[in-house]
């Protein structure tokens, strides 16, 4: 029997912050490996580089933005790559690992942990065993809840047979959870538009999806006493039920009789759009109506619900809800001149609302400029380019139609955007800067004048 080998990484590669991004980077080239093979796409030859570096990146950042029709240009079998690529995406390739690990051998390595842990932001490595349990049974019930429901209303009422029904209902299912915005249709869910049947169950998963593992594993058990929650659990529950309630309302009243989305429907189908606009620009991405169609204020509502984003740890992007909210409590702070940041009967520690800062920062930068380098590239007006970037940053996967017409320049630039969206501002700044070391004296303080 040979010996087992063991790939040894350098110390500085093999650090649980850098090697977070390296993994998905990895994956993503494997993907588009896979999606260059010939039977991957439909017709003659095999793929493009460029659609398949794109389509890789966006599935394994589960964002959703295509430069492709996933349903014409990839075959069942590519698109059978892309729902895995999105799968491992979603819970983090890291993450994914770890539970395989877990239920086979039952045995986790203290790098491993550490590694899933700066994925998962598990505050204590004690807690990741018991979570990913969690995780993995909560992803595979809510998949499959959500794939049956809308498998029975594909086969009533818009396909002639059962395993069409079942594999469009397979892949919607995983697309929301995992807040992915590819979908089998041409016109992702505009053949559904105002069926609460299929939209509904879809944007229910979109937000079960996006409040993010630690939240669902302390809702498991501590559902019922809301008094007992945690401040990071109050904050993404209640938070995100207020961001869905105003993006729906805000979103139903400026559209309401644009006939372009919502004028001229009735108000079932209304309310039932109403709410897919106040849940799918905060992560999920598929759209029953065209984005590019809707007002410009509604464009403006959008971006900033893509900004702020879903859960920590969750399948979805941007800085996260708790960041906003936290932000929103800091000002609160300064504004009535408070020495401590408060929530409820909890103080939070300066150096978490510092992060909150610098998350939210990066984010503004990020974003900006990769706008600004897209618009070099484009002749697109400004107010597009910024939603395309930032549903690219917030890995939304939310489009007014641009991203198949610009120049690949522009598409490497949406993918890098895309990438470190999914890795995260500080996961990816850290990776570059991982020496930390608490200094041994204080500078003398001085306070220049702010405002």
């Amino acid at each position: 029997m040979l010996p087992a080998l063991r790939l040894r990484l350098p110390a500085s590669i093999a650090h649980p912050v850098r090697l977070l991004p390296l993994t998905f980077l990895a994956l993503i080239l494997v993907g588009t490996l896979l999606l260059l093979l010939p039977f991957a796409r439909s017709g003659a030859g095999s793929a493009g580089f460029m659609p398949a570096l794109f389509t890789s990146a966006s599935a394994v950042t589960v964002t959703g933005l295509a430069t492709v029709d996933t349903a014409t240009y990839w075959t069942p079998a590519g698109q059978g790559i892309m729902l895995a690529l999105v799968e491992i995406g979603g819970l983090g390739i890291i993450a994914m690992a770890t539970v395989l690990g877990l239920f086979i051998g039952g045995r986790l390595g203290l790098r491993t942990r550490m590694v899933a842990q700066a994925d998962m932001h598990v505050v204590n490595i004690g807690e990741v065993r018991p979570l990913f349990r969690r995780v993995a049974m909560t992803m595979l019930f809510f998949q499959t809840v959500t794939a049956l429901v809308l498998t029975i209303r594909y086969r009533t009422h818009y396909f002639d047979d059962l395993p069409t029904a079942l594999w469009h209902g397979v892949f919607d299912s995983v697309m929301a959870f995992n807040n992915a915005g590819f979908s089998l249709n041409p016109d992702s869910l505009v053949s559904y538009a105002g069926d609460g049947l299929v939209i509904i169950p879809i944007a229910l998963a979109v937000f079960v999806g996006a409040i993010g593992f630690p939240v669902l594993a302390e809702l498991f058990t501590e559902w019922r006493t809301p008094a007992r929650w945690t401040i990071h659990t109050r904050l993404t529950v209640w938070g995100s039920i207020g961001l869905l309630v105003i993006g729906a309302l805000v979103f139903m009243l400026l559209e309401w009789t644009n006939p372009a989305t919502l004028g001229g429907t009735d108000v079932w189908h209304k309310v039932v759009t109403g709410i897919e606009g106040g849940i799918m620009p905060r992560s999920g991405g598929l759209q029953s109506f065209d984005w590019g169609e809707v007002r410009p204020e509604t464009l403006n509502v959008g971006i900033i619900l893509m900004f702020i984003g879903g859960g920590s740890a969750s399948t979805a992007g941007g800085i996260k809800v708790t960041t906003f909210l936290l932000l929103a409590y800091v000002i609160w702070a300064e504004l009535r001149g408070d020495p401590d940041i408060t929530i409820g009967s909890r103080s939070v520690a300066p150096r978490v609302a510092r992060t909150a800062i610098a998350i939210a920062l990066l984010a503004v930068m990020l974003v900006t400029t990769t706008t600004f380098l897209v618009m070099l590239m484009t002749d697109y007006d400004f107010d597009v380019v910024l939603f395309e970037c930032t549903s690219a940053f917030a890995t939304v996967g939310l489009s007014t139609g641009i991203t198949p017409d610009l120049p690949v320049n522009a598409q490497g630039v949406i993918i890098v955007l895309m990438f470190l969206g999914r890795v995260g501002t500080i996961a990816a700044a850290g990776a570059l800067v991982l020496r930390r070391r608490m200094p041994r004296y204080h500078l003398p303080e001085e306070q220049p004048i702010i405002g």
